[in-house]
């Protein structure tokens, strides 16, 4: 476990701009030693799509896609309040799990195939099932399959620069 001190020196970053990352993406803060590696592992990712020039804003795009699916696929099955952050950091099956989040969704990310209708939540049934309000697992994936492909498509592109940059920085 961390302290948010911890997270500050691992990431390099002001008390200022991670505060900052926990208020715009709604995210728990803790006292003490409160942070796992998994918070500090999500926080790393966004860091490492911010320097390689991923927008903040996208990523808070792809940030809310992900948990409305998560949401949509009942995958809340521990009542922690960082469950969706307990996957990050995890090294397995990585075509099988989003982006910020690292859930695993059983199925390539970017196949075919998801598998609905498991519940893991222990919560009263709704009135009305998701689809007929206009929630559709398979939509709200397409989204996200959508926009990590932009995401894809622009680190690609920023992979030479940041080469450079680090060939460059060496004669600092």
């Amino acid at each position: 476990m961390h302290t948010f001190a911890d997270l500050v020196k691992a990431l390099n970053r002001s008390t200022v701009y991670l505060s900052g990352l926990q208020s715009r993406f709604e995210l728990p803060t803790f006292d003490g030693a409160g942070y796992s590696e998994a918070y500090l592992a999500f926080l790393q990712t966004v860091v490492h799509l911010r320097t390689l020039s991923i927008t903040e804003e996208t990523l808070r795009d792809l940030w809310h896609i992900e948990k409305k699916l998560l949401v949509l696929l009942h995958a809340d099955s521990t009542g922690s309040p960082t469950w969706f952050l307990d996957s990050c950091g995890a090294t397995t099956s990585p075509k099988r799990r989003l982006l910020l989040t690292n859930y695993e969704l059983g199925a390539e990310v970017h196949g075919k195939g998801l598998q609905l209708g498991l519940n893991f939540a222990d919560t009263a049934p709704e009135l009305f099932a998701g689809q007929e309000m206009g929630e559709d697992a398979l939509r709200v994936l397409n989204d996200y399959r959508k926009l990590h492909a932009r995401i894809s498509a622009d680190v690609k592109a920023e992979l030479p620069r940041v080469r450079s940059a680090v060939a460059w920085s060496k004669q600092v």
